[in-house]
C-alpha cells in the first residue's frame, strides 16, 4: 500500500495519495488546486489516479477535484448528502472501494458539514482491523471539526454539533485505539480552535487526550465545541459555494503577465487591486500608492481571503521570480482575477518616484504618546478573538483580520488611526487595506501587543 500524506503549511491542509501497488490503482483524497504533485507522485510509483474523493465541501480552500479529473480522467466522489454542478459518484455509508488488496470503507459523519465522510483504509481485505482512518474535518489531532460554518445556509452550529457528537462516537471512536487518524488540517487552520502541529496521531491517542471525545453529554459536547471559535475569513463562504461549481480549470504553469507603472496604475484606476507580496519591512520603505501589502512569507493567500473582496481583480508586485507562485497560492482559495505583476519594482520604483509612498510604522513608545496627545486616536486590534482573550490595549476597537474586508465601515476613515496586531506582520496588512480604501493618517505598531504589554511592563 502506498499512502502518502501532501502538507500545505501555508494553509494548513492535508491531502492524501492511496494506492494499490499491486493493481497500480490509487485515488487522492481532498486534493489541493495545484495538482501536479499528486501527478508526478503517482507516475513515480506507477499508479494511475482513478478517483478523486472529496470529504465535504471545503470552506478554506478550493480544492483540485476539476483540475486532477480533468488531467487524469479520474472520476469524482462525495459523501451520499452531497449534490454537485458537475458529475460526481455518490458514496453510500459502508460503501468499500476495492483499489487491489488495499480497501476503503465510507463511514457518513456528518457535523462539520451535513455531507462529510471519513474514509476507514484497509491495508489488506481480510483484516480484522483497519490500518488508518482519513477523518477530514471530522476529527482533527486536538480537537474537531467546527460546526458554526453552515450558518449562512440556515443550519444552526447546535444542530451539526449534536450530528458531529453522534459521528464521533459512532464511527470514528468506536475504531481500535491503534488505527492511525490522518486529519484534514492542522495548526492554523481556521477550521477548529485547538488543532495541534502533529500531522498524524491515533485512535487511542485521541481518545486520552483530545478534549472533544472525552466523557460528556451532548449537551456539554454541543455547548464546548460551538464556544471560542475564532472569527473565520471572510472568503469561506465563497470557496464552499465555489466547490460545488463548475468552474474553470487552473493552469498553474500559466504566468501572469509583466505589466510597467502606467500599466498597474491604469488597473487600478479600473477597480483592481495592487498586492504587494513582499516583506512588511520593505514595503513600508516604498510601494506604489493605494496598494495592499500581504507578505508571501505568511498565510498569504488566507489573509488575502480577509481583505480582498472574491472576484476583484489583482496585480501582483513580487520579488522577481516568484510571481507565478503568488499567482497560484492566490487560486487555491478560488481567487483567479490575477491580471498581471508590475515588472522589476525596485527599477520601477526608481523611475516613477511620484507613483511611490512610504508607510507609517510606530513604535510602542510613540504610540504610548500619541494617545495621550493625539484627540480621537482610533486604535484597532486585529488580532483573532482567541488572543484577545488575554487582554487588549485600554480602548482598541477589536476587529479580526480574516473579517476586515466586511468590518471596516466599523471605523472612522477620517480619524488618525494605529493598527496592531501579535507581532507587526498581520498589523501591516489592515494598515495599508485601510489606506487603500481611503483612510488619511495610519500607522501600524512595530512588535505589535507583545511589545506593547513590554513596555507596560517594563
Amino acid at each position: 500500500m502506498i499512502l502518502e500524506q501532501h502538507y500545505l503549511g501555508c494553509l494548513s491542509q492535508a491531502s492524501y495519495l492511496i494506492g494499490d501497488e499491486t493493481t497500480g490503482r490509487a485515488v487522492v483524497v481532498d486534493p489541493r488546486r495545484d495538482v501536479a504533485e499528486y501527478i508526478d507522485s503517482a507516475t513515480a510509483h506507477g499508479l494511475t489516479i482513478e478517483k478523486v474523493i472529496e470529504t465535504h465541501f471545503h470552506a478554506d480552500f478550493l480544492s483540485g477535484h476539476l483540475e486532477l479529473a480533468d488531467a487524469t480522467g479520474a472520476t469524482i466522489a462525495y459523501g451520499s448528502a452531497a449534490e454537485t454542478e458537475f458529475p460526481s459518484d455518490k458514496l453510500a455509508h459502508g460503501e468499500r472501494i476495492e483499489l487491489g488488496d488495499v480497501v476503503l470503507e465510507i463511514r457518513q459523519t456528518p457535523g462539520h458539514t451535513p455531507e462529510s465522510i471519513s474514509i476507514v483504509v484497509y491495508e489488506n481485505a481480510d483484516d480484522a482491523e483497519p490500518h488508518a482512518v482519513l477523518t477530514g474535518d471530522a476529527l482533527f489531532i486536538g480537537d474537531v471539526g467546527r460546526p458554526d460554518l453552515m450558518s449562512s445556509v440556515g443550519m444552526t452550529a447546535e444542530d451539526l454539533a449534536g450530528q458531529l457528537y453522534d459521528s464521533l462516537h459512532e464511527q470514528l471512536m468506536s475504531l481500535p485505539d491503534a488505527t492511525l487518524l490522518y486529519p484534514g488540517h492542522g495548526a492554523g487552520s481556521s477550521c477548529g480552535k485547538n488543532l495541534s502541529s502533529d500531522t498524524f496521531s491515533t485512535i487511542g491517542e485521541q481518545r486520552s487526550t483530545n478534549y472533544a471525545v472525552a466523557p460528556m453529554s451532548k449537551d456539554d459536547f454541543i455547548a464546548v465545541v460551538t464556544d471560542g471559535q475564532t472569527a473565520p475569513p471572510a472568503y469561506f463562504s465563497f470557496d464552499a459555494a465555489k466547490n460545488r461549481e463548475n468552474r474553470d480549470i487552473l493552469d498553474e504553469t500559466a504566468a501572469p503577465v509583466a505589466m510597467n507603472v502606467a500599466g498597474v496604475i491604469a488597473q487600478q484606476v479600473r477597480g483592481a487591486i495592487v498586492l504587494d507580496t513582499r516583506d512588511p519591512n520593505e514595503f513600508a520603505v516604498g510601494h506604489l500608492v493605494g496598494s495592499v501589502n500581504i507578505g508571501l512569507g505568511g498565510r498569504y493567500a488566507e489573509f488575502a481571503g480577509g481583505v480582498i473582496q472574491p472576484g476583484a481583480p489583482i496585480v501582483l508586485v513580487a520579488e522577481p521570480g516568484v510571481e507565478l507562485e503568488a499567482k497560484n497560492r492566490l487560486a487555491r482559495i478560488g481567487f483567479d482575477e490575477v491580471v498581471g505583476f508590475l515588472a522589476d519594482p525596485p527599477r520601477a520604483f526608481a523611475e516613477h518616484p511620484d507613483a511611490v509612498t512610504q508607510s507609517s510604522r510606530v513604535d510602542a513608545v510613540e504610540l504610548s504618546r500619541a494617545r495621550a496627545e493625539i484627540e480621537g486616536l482610533q486604535v484597532v486590534d486585529v488580532r483573532q478573538p482567541g488572543e484577545t482573550e488575554g487582554g487588549i490595549i485600554d480602548g482598541a476597537i477589536t476587529i479580526p483580520l480574516t473579517r476586515l474586508n466586511q468590518e471596516l465601515s466599523r471605523l472612522d476613515a477620517a480619524r488618525p488611526t494605529v493598527v496592531y496586531c501579535a507581532g507587526g506582520f498581520r498589523s501591516s496588512i489592515a494598515a495599508s487595506k485601510m489606506r487603500s480604501a481611503g483612510f488619511a493618517d495610519v500607522s501600524d505598531l512595530l512588535g505589535g501587543f507583545v511589545a506593547w504589554e513590554s513596555l507596560v511592563d517594563a
